[in-house]
C-alpha cells in the first residue's frame, strides 16, 4: 500500500458509490459533482495502489480489494460520524415522516428508534406503515421524508442487507400438495409477488391466485385460514405458520435488498440526517448484510 492516509472525504464517495450504484446517485448522496466523487475515488485507489471499482457501462462493481477496503472504510466512517457527534453534537428539533412496510416494522425499526428517541426527544416522529411500493413514490414526491424500503432497483436509496423471501404455510391444511397450487399474492408491482410467480413458473407448476391483499396481516390471513400458501419476508414469519421449501415443492425465492430512502427535499434536514445516519450503523451492524 502507497505511504499515503485514507482521507474522510475519499472514503465518504467511495461508500457512497458502493451504496447508490453510481457515480452519479453518490454524488447526490455527498453533495457533490460526479467529476468531483470520480476524482475522490481515483485519489483512494492511488493512496492504496489498488482498483477498488470496475465502472460498467450500468452500474458500478467492487473489485476483491474493493470489497476488503470497504469493511474498514464503513468503520472508520461510523466511528468519524460518532466522534463528531461526542463534541459537537446540537439539539435536534423538527418533524420527520418516517414510511415502514409493517413487515420490517417490528424487526428492525424498533430498535433504532429506541436508540434515537431518547437522544432527540425535539424530535416528532410521523410514522407511515404501507408497503415498499407505496412508500417508494411517497418518498420521490416529497411526501415522506425517509423510508426503510424494498428496493425495486439498485440506485434506490442506499443498500443495508438483504432479507431472504421464503414461502408459508400452515401445517394443519397442508395446501401445498394440492393441483393447481393456491397462493396468496401482494399487489402486482410487489417483489415478493414478482418472486413468487417467477419461482413457481420455473418450477413448470400449475397454480392458481386465490387472494390478494396489499396488508402483511391479510397475507397472514390467508394462510391461517387454510385459503393459501404465500411468499413473506422472513423476518415477518411468526412461529405458528411454517416455512415451506424444496421438500414441499416449492422452488427458491430470491432475496429482497433493504434499504433506506430519502427524499430531495430532506437533504438539509439535521433531524432527518441524524435518523438515517443511525438506521445505516445500527441495521449494516446487525449481522444482516
Amino acid at each position: 500500500m502507497a505511504d499515503r492516509d485514507l482521507q474522510i472525504d475519499w472514503l465518504k464517495c467511495f461508500v457512497a458509490a458502493v451504496d447508490t450504484g453510481s457515480l452519479s446517485s453518490a454524488a447526490e448522496e455527498v453533495y457533490r459533482s460526479q467529476s468531483a466523487v470520480s476524482m475522490q475515488i481515483k485519489k483512494l485507489e492511488a493512496a492504496v495502489g489498488r482498483q477498488l471499482l470496475i465502472r460498467g457501462p450500468r452500474h458500478l462493481q467492487l473489485t476483491v480489494d474493493g470489497q476488503k477496503l470497504l469493511g474498514y472504510a464503513r468503520r472508520m466512517l461510523d466511528l468519524h460520524g460518532e466522534a463528531k457527534a461526542a463534541f459537537h453534537g446540537e439539539a435536534l428539533t423538527g418533524r420527520i415522516r418516517l414510511g415502514v412496510p409493517d413487515d420490517y416494522a417490528a424487526r428492525y425499526l424498533t430498535p433504532v428508534l429506541k436508540r434515537f428517541s431518547p437522544r432527540h426527544g425535539g424530535v416528532e416522529i410521523e410514522l407511515n406503515c404501507e408497503q415498499s411500493t407505496a412508500l417508494i413514490p411517497r418518498v420521490e414526491s416529497g411526501d415522506l421524508d425517509l423510508a426503510l424500503v424494498s428496493r425495486d432497483h439498485a440506485r434506490r436509496g442506499t443498500f443495508l442487507f438483504h432479507e431472504p423471501l421464503v414461502w408459508v404455510g400452515s401445517a394443519q391444511f397442508e395446501l401445498w400438495r394440492r393441483d393447481p397450487l393456491p397462493i396468496a399474492v401482494y399487489e402486482a408491482a410487489s417483489l415478493a409477488r414478482r418472486n413468487a410467480l417467477n419461482s413457481i413458473a420455473l418450477q413448470g407448476r400449475r397454480y392458481k391466485v386465490v387472494y390478494n391483499s396489499s396488508s402483511l396481516a391479510g397475507q397472514f390471513a390467508a394462510v391461517e385460514s387454510g385459503l393459501a400458501i404465500a411468499v413473506l419476508t422472513r423476518c415477518s414469519v411468526p412461529d405458528h405458520l411454517q416455512i415451506l421449501g424444496l421438500e414441499h415443492g416449492l422452488g427458491p425465492l430470491e432475496p429482497v435488498e433493504v434499504g433506506v430512502y430519502r427524499s430531495r427535499a430532506s437533504h438539509n434536514s439535521k433531524a432527518v440526517n441524524s435518523l438515517r445516519e443511525l438506521l445505516i450503523r445500527t441495521l449494516r451492524s446487525s449481522g444482516r448484510g
